[in-house]
């Protein structure tokens, strides 16, 4: 018998399952439909000998000091902080939008305050702020938008951002200094030897049994265990009663180049040109020294694994049934991007698991006490 029984084993499952089997001393069954075990975050030796992510590039960055220290844990870090160049009017200039960015662009050498004018000559004025358009439009104006924002957001959603609601861009800020660090987080790394050594430290507690290759339906009826914690998409845990949320995908397409390097930084970004809409290198981020390089497309599809909760009030309403359905369930708990329907970055994902973990601890101590 299982005390815990947890459904999916990228960072919202393998941190839960860390913490109930090592800190609360619980007997853990965590598995996982793939043949791997991180999640999204799985990282791997490719046939050349390149260490990649299958499933696109994933950036550490986080400014919670718990966060850092707990996965710490499991990992030395190696310092990275992330840069992105995106590819407009023919020249590659930093994103998000700084100072750099604009004199780049168009020739000029204004001042920061230079800078805040511009911006302001040019925002348009919107209230209240409700879409994705409306955050852009209302910072920068019409002409930035269509160059940064517009083409790229209609090819990550295949939604206009006019339909998107406003944390989708808002989620890539606007510098009025020369900053061009894509993250400005205080804490910024990359496991020194990869994701998947970091899940294998975290998974090596004697009380894990994982099981890949192991669909959730075919083992719930089958292994007695008390609890369930579920990170898959809450939808399918409830047989789509309520209809199936709507995710955005991506077709990865990989090319290892008999060259040292491809581009100058990690990855470039693609806002109007091309059906990608960017390339990252992967040994930029990981600081491999190699011969050749290895490169990888994104292609956004409609269809495939689910990757992105697409942030509308539509899909917002279908969520809340379900998790209305998910409060019901007695010793059910849902955790992560797909089984709360949040697009949240990796380290707010370890944050929702952590903080699990403590409501579950602290609940069952509430009810020990009551039984005595």
């Amino acid at each position: 018998m299982y005390d815990y029984l947890i459904a999916g084993c990228g960072f919202a499952g393998a941190v839960m399952a860390e913490r109930l089997a090592s800190a609360s001393n619980q007997k853990v069954l965590i598995i996982d439909k793939r043949n791997h075990i991180g999640g999204n975050a799985f990282d791997h030796y490719n046939e050349h000998g390149i260490l990649v992510h299958k499933y696109g590039p994933h950036i550490f960055h986080t400014n919670s000091k718990k966060v850092f220290e707990y996965l710490s844990r499991f990992t030395e870090w190696r310092p990275y902080e992330h840069h992105v160049l995106a590819s407009v009017d023919g020249q590659l200039v930093p994103i998000p939008i700084n100072l750099n960015t604009i004199n780049t662009l168009y020739g000029l050498d204004l001042s920061s305050a230079a800078f805040e004018e511009y911006l302001a000559s040019r925002a348009e004025k919107i209230s209240p702020v409700r879409t994705s358009e409306d955050v852009v439009l209302s910072t920068i104006g019409k002409e930035l938008y269509e160059k940064f924002f517009k083409g790229y957001t209609i090819k990550q959603w295949d939604l206009d951002p006019s339909e998107l609601d406003a944390s989708v861009t808002a989620r890539v800020p606007t510098r009025t200094n020369k900053d061009n660090r894509y993250f400005t987080d205080t804490y910024q790394a990359m496991p020194l030897h990869g994701y998947t050594k970091m899940f294998e430290q975290m998974l090596s507690h004697p009380n894990i049994h994982i099981m890949l290759n192991t669909d959730f339906e075919d083992i719930r009826n089958t292994i007695p265990f008390r609890n369930i914690i579920y990170t898959g998409p809450i939808d399918a845990f409830f047989n789509y009663r309520f209809g199936k949320l709507p995710y955005r995908s991506i077709d990865f397409r990989f090319q290892t180049l008999d060259q040292e390097a491809y581009q100058s930084c990690g990855t470039v970004n693609f806002p109007v040109s091309n059906l990608y809409t960017r390339i990252t290198e992967f040994k930029k981020l990981t600081g491999q020294t190699h011969a050749k390089t290895t490169i990888v497309f994104e292609y956004p599809v409609a269809d495939g694994d689910p990757y992105y909760p697409i942030p509308r009030q539509e899909n917002q309403a279908i969520y809340n049934q379900y998790r209305a359905l998910a409060e019901e369930l007695p010793n059910v708990f849902f955790t992560g991007r797909l089984g709360t329907y949040k697009y949240y970055n990796m380290d707010q994902v370890v944050a929702q698991s952590l903080a699990l973990h403590k409501k579950i601890t602290e609940e069952k101590i509430s009810l020990e006490c009551v039984q005595q």
